[in-house]
């Protein structure tokens, strides 16, 4: 074998172990930003929960108090017409009137219960809660991909001099394990 075949392979070789480096950093790369595009969605997720949480609860409590205070109302219009001795027929006027008022509300708007508001907020929750649980196990999938990159032969040659790192799997806190429970 003469010199100049020796450089040729050895050229050749060099090439390929530059090809080959370069193929598994940029593996690597698209597998770590999938990690980070899947750790940001449960962000996402979990912003969209603490945002809308509350403004769902608000708006039950708001709907059920409304509700209560028109029921109480009634009853109140109707315990003192009754309790009323001797009332003029204005004054018995005035109190139909409003009772009027009130039964029309309900009369129109008879689908608006707070019990459907509460099933409402129950399937919001469900499909929040859902969604984060899809982009957990999207986020554990990614990671997992990654870390077996990083792990692997001759992946791990690759990571090794770039400074690639394992990435941590989705595990819940001790406080996103307990129940979280809505109080009204």
């Amino acid at each position: 074998m003469n010199l100049e075949n020796v450089i040729y392979i050895t050229l050749a070789v060099i090439l390929f172990v530059i090809v080959i480096i370069l193929f598994k950093y940029n593996s690597l790369i698209k597998l770590q930003n999938k990690v980070k595009k899947a750790s940001a969605n449960i962000e996402i997720y979990l912003n969209k929960r603490f945002e809308l949480i509350p403004n769902l609860v608000e708006c039950v409590k708001g709907y059920s108090n409304y509700e209560s205070d028109t029921l109480e109302k009634i009853v109140s219009l109707r315990n003192n017409y009754n309790d009323q001795k001797n009332m003029s027929l204005s004054e018995a006027g005035k109190y139909n009137s409003t009772l009027n008022t009130y039964l029309a509300t309900i009369e129109r708007y008879p689908d608006l219960k707070a019990n459907d508001q509460y099933l409402s907020l129950q399937k919001e929750l469900s499909r929040i809660e859902d969604e984060l649980e899809r982009s957990r196990k999207i986020y554990n999938e990614e990671v997992t991909k990654y870390n077996t990159q990083v792990e692997s032969v001759p992946s791990n040659i690759v990571a090794g001099i770039f400074a690639f790192k394992k990435a941590p799997l989705f595990q819940a806190t001790d406080e996103g394990k307990e129940h979280v429970s809505v109080n009204f």
